[in-house]
């Protein structure tokens, strides 16, 4: 049983929250200008959960493989796909031992996975071995450097959420998973936790750019 099971049917709740969006628009548009996802690609989505990215990718003409180990999410995925009229594959699948062939697909992405894996080097592995030559790899996840990560490694928050079994990394730690430096980095949410909604704006995103760290980080390596 996967730690996300219990989770699933109510994971989807923090994106009707005004914060919930705001962070999933900002995350999204950091990762597609890094990703750059073209219409006709073959992508795999490394820790699906519900389907949020994979759903987003197959919308704009992509071909689109996810794989999770959590079935509860992979079932909420489905169901969401589904709804939207779109042909997903959706697989039950370790990504520490990813079953495709070697050069398979032309791009890899993973959002918000990686700081629930014990091996994150060899999840990383694995998405380069099964990408394409020229092929690009992206990574996202919480920093661990950020109000944001406070929030999530503060006790209470362990305790009471799926946070007490993440392992954060901060952007150096990132980079350092993989021998090959990344072609590029990049940040968003800057926007504290706890910010009044009426703040919540990309002008205050900006404004806050100058001073805060990122409560979420990307790296973008090409194989």
């Amino acid at each position: 049983m996967s730690i996300f099971d219990p989770e699933a049917k109510t994971y989807d709740i923090w994106y009707d929250t005004k914060m919930g969006a705001f962070a999933d628009m900002v995350q999204t548009k950091l990762a597609f200008e890094l990703f750059e996802p073209k219409k006709g690609m073959h992508v795999l989505d490394v820790g699906c959960g519900t389907g949020n990215f994979s759903i987003k990718l197959a919308k704009m003409g992509l071909k689109v493989t996810g794989i999770d180990v959590s079935v509860n999410m992979l079932n909420v995925a489905e169901s969401k796909a589904k709804a939207e009229g779109l042909e997903i594959d959706f697989i039950n699948m370790d990504a520490r031992d990813i079953k495709f062939e070697d050069n398979y697909f032309d791009g890899v992405i993973s959002m918000a996975m990686l700081e629930f894996i014990r091996e994150p080097s060899t999840v990383l592995r694995e998405m380069f071995r099964v990408v394409k030559k020229s092929g690009r790899i992206l990574i996202g996840t919480i920093n661990r450097d950020s109000k944001w990560g406070d929030l999530y490694l503060s006790e209470e928050f362990r305790e009471n959420s799926v946070f007490k079994h993440a392992s954060l990394k901060t952007i150096d730690e990132l980079i350092k998973l993989h021998p090959e430096k990344p072609k590029a980095t990049g940040q968003c949410l800057f926007i504290p936790p706890g910010m009044p909604e009426d703040r919540i704006s990309l002008e205050t995103e900006r404004e806050l750019a100058a001073t805060e760290r990122g409560g979420f980080i990307c790296a973008l390596w090409v194989k």
